[in-house]
């Protein structure tokens, strides 16, 4: 008994060491970010904690002109809040339809009968194993094309790389229509025996159980869409409108490395994604875990 309490107890020792060194390895290149960011000049290498402590990056992360030692006024580069605003719209907008379209397929495809619906969820489910950028000639052809007749869905458009993104439905349509299936039919049955329409059964009883699954497709289709570079950097032309990860690669171009305004920009970027995943972390959780609807 007591040698079974000793490994016990080291077996939790042991459990305890293991997760703390995860923690310092996975979070060491994040405190090397951070401080780069607080560091005076924009020099990669340094101690940990900063020597010369500096605001000087933020500032311009911030587009906040500031006067540096000599007296001279240092005014931003880049349009950094212009591009995270971008990123946040694009993520946003393309998440919220990416969510509405995968709703609806993976209910036609949970609930309903039709032919080659088998051959169809395994054609999305193949597709969705070649990432965009082997197609990345085509659709910038295509978007080429578009824009001679919808410039609104042409090249360097929000809308025409938010069009591209809506193309990476078919694996939340399978994740999504996995959940309607394990959902019991009888819920809709009953809405319908008192009167209710399809439509209605649909948005009513089946919607409000699947918050979880739902905010699990948007969360990841979000954080997808926010950090996307090579489509986006081929798509989007103008430095108005290209998004934050397009935009950072200007820090380290031409043999300029501005290591500290890059790693305040890349802490900036991470906020958006940090704030929805806090906001929709109890579904997020629950979505990942549950199969469906219990009792």
């Amino acid at each position: 008994m007591v040698s079974n309490r000793v490994q016990l107890r080291w077996r939790i020792i042991g459990a305890h060491a293991f997760i703390i060194v995860f923690l310092i390895v996975t979070l060491f290149p994040l405190l090397m970010v951070f401080s780069i960011s607080f560091r005076a000049g924009n020099l990669a290498v340094g101690s940990i904690i900063p020597e010369n402590f500096s605001l000087e990056h933020w500032k311009l992360a911030l587009e906040i002109p500031y006067i540096d030692d000599n007296g001279n006024e240092v005014k931003p580069l880049f349009p950094v809040l212009t591009w995270l605003w971008n990123s946040i719209k694009v993520g946003a907008i393309s998440s919220l339809l990416v969510v509405l379209l995968s709703t609806t397929c993976a209910y036609a495809f949970a609930r309903m009968k039709f032919r080659f619906k088998s051959g169809l969820l395994n054609t999305l489910l193949v597709l969705q194993m070649f990432p965009a950028v082997l197609a990345l000639v085509a659709i910038y052809t295509i978007l080429d094309f578009l824009g001679s007749y919808l410039p609104a869905l042409g090249l360097d458009s929000h809308w025409g790389l938010i069009l591209v993104y809506l193309g990476g439905i078919g694996m939340h349509i399978w994740t999504i229509r996995g959940y309607f299936e394990n959902i019991p039919d009888t819920m809709e049955e009953s809405a319908l025996i008192d009167g209710a329409s399809p439509f209605q059964a649909f948005i009513l009883i089946l919607l409000p159980v699947s918050y979880p699954i739902l905010a699990v497709v948007f969360i990841l289709s979000f954080i997808f869409n926010f950090s996307e570079y090579p489509v986006a950097s081929v798509l989007l032309q103008s430095a108005d409108k290209i998004t934050l990860p397009v935009g950072l690669s200007f820090f380290l171009r031409d043999g300029n490395f501005l290591w500290g305004d890059f790693a305040a920009a890349a802490i900036l970027s991470g906020l958006p994604i940090t704030i929805v995943f806090l906001l929709c972390q109890r579904f997020l959780v629950s979505g990942l875990t549950s199969g469906g609807v219990k009792g």
